[in-house]
């Protein structure tokens, strides 16, 4: 195996599948990327059994072949290489020699043989959404993934694909983000199923602004192909939650603020939040919302916004954290906020087709 290639392109081509490899592998050869060559392109595979990923660049190929490399290892030697030309040249015994201007490195690899394939998806469902549109569904929801491994059908994203619609929701039991998108599919090819969060960490990489991506779904695995990327993934085992029992139904109060202005205030605020209780209070009256936190230790801030508000003077109290973190991840100006009372789940939404619900804290007055 022989080929020559742009230290751009080789760089490129391993930040794309770099990101799997374990650090913590008891399997040598998950620390390997397996390198392909044919035609005028290198592809690139790497894989922890759970998450896979391939991706292609071009390359100047003199003779096909493939073989295995060490991951990060390969990634540091290239990315401190003095000319932009890399010629690498292969043995049968898979020790590779790397050469670039007065620089030359020599790698032991393992053969391809011993590389995991990736799963394959003959009678698989597919689904098409523009990748722009899945990666702001990704954004706006990702962050509700719960850390919690004891509740592992909550450590990913459900994808309900229902009647016409994608809807993502991420959870972590106190506060809920949801989106839709319309995405065209026969009602045959209903389905739900579970994205663990490592997956929907590597798909927010290689998601771009433009073209699609194709969906397929198999019984227990699913792929995204996009660009010159294969993505492919377990799903978690398990039923997720019923997430329309948290969304309340009716509310009492609707608030629309300016997100942005929000945001700082709620974060200005937050800064003298009590570490232990961890809360900001919203306290509502005409026409006004008092943001405050204090902390006995340290004293008290206080901001005030004005905002149309014509209700009952009531305060709520949430996590800062879990009310900046939409409100970070959402780009529309304007929001709303809708409440029924203090001890009651307060929603974010917006004049689109998220939403966001909050548990309130209990604080003592």
């Amino acid at each position: 195996m022989k080929f020559t290639i742009s230290k751009e392109d080789f760089l490129e081509g391993l930040q794309q599948v770099q990101h799997v490899v374990s650090n913590r592998t008891t399997l040598p050869i998950l620390s390997n990327v397996l390198l392909e060559v044919e035609g005028d392109s290198l592809r690139l595979t790497t894989t922890d059994l759970d998450v896979g990923v391939t991706g292609s660049v071009k390359a100047k190929v003199g003779k096909p072949g493939s073989t295995t490399l060490p991951a990060r290892r390969l990634a540091g030697i290239v990315r401190e290489l003095p000319t932009d030309e890399i010629s690498i040249e292969v043995t049968s015994k898979d020790v590779a020699s790397i050469k670039s201007g007065p620089s030359f490195f020599k790698i032991l690899g393992l053969a391809k043989d011993e590389f995991p394939p990736l799963a394959t998806f003959e009678d698989a469902n597919e689904y098409k959404i523009e990748q722009k549109v899945f990666k702001e569904a990704l954004k706006m929801t990702s962050y509700a993934i719960s850390n919690d491994e004891t509740r592992y059908v909550l450590n990913g994203i459900l994808c309900s694909f229902k009647e016409g619609l994608l809807t993502l929701v991420a959870t972590d039991g106190r506060r809920l983000a949801m989106v839709q998108n319309d995405v065209e599919f026969p009602k045959s090819l209903e389905t739900e199923v579970i994205v663990p969060t490592k997956a929907v960490n590597e798909l927010q990489r290689l998601l771009a602004d433009d073209g699609e991506v194709k969906i397929s779904i198999s019984d227990s695995q699913i792929a995204f192909e996009l660009n010159d990327n294969l993505l492919v993934s377990k799903l978690i085992e398990g039923n997720y939650p019923n997430y329309n029992q948290v969304i309340p139904e009716e509310t009492k109060e609707r608030i629309s603020l300016e997100r942005e202005s929000f945001l700082s205030t709620v974060n200005r605020v937050s800064l003298l939040a009590n570490e232990k209780s961890n809360s900001v209070k919203c306290v509502f009256g005409k026409d006004r919302i008092d943001v405050t936190a204090n902390s006995q230790d340290v004293g008290e801030a206080n901001e005030s916004i004005a905002v149309s508000y014509k209700g009952p003077e009531f305060s709520i109290a949430f996590n800062p954290e879990f009310l900046m973190a939409p409100l970070r991840n959402i780009d529309t100006d304007e929001i709303f906020l809708e409440l029924i009372d203090e001890m009651s789940p307060g929603v974010l939404k917006t004049s689109g087709s998220f939403l966001y619900v909050i548990m309130p804290m209990r604080v003592s007055q």
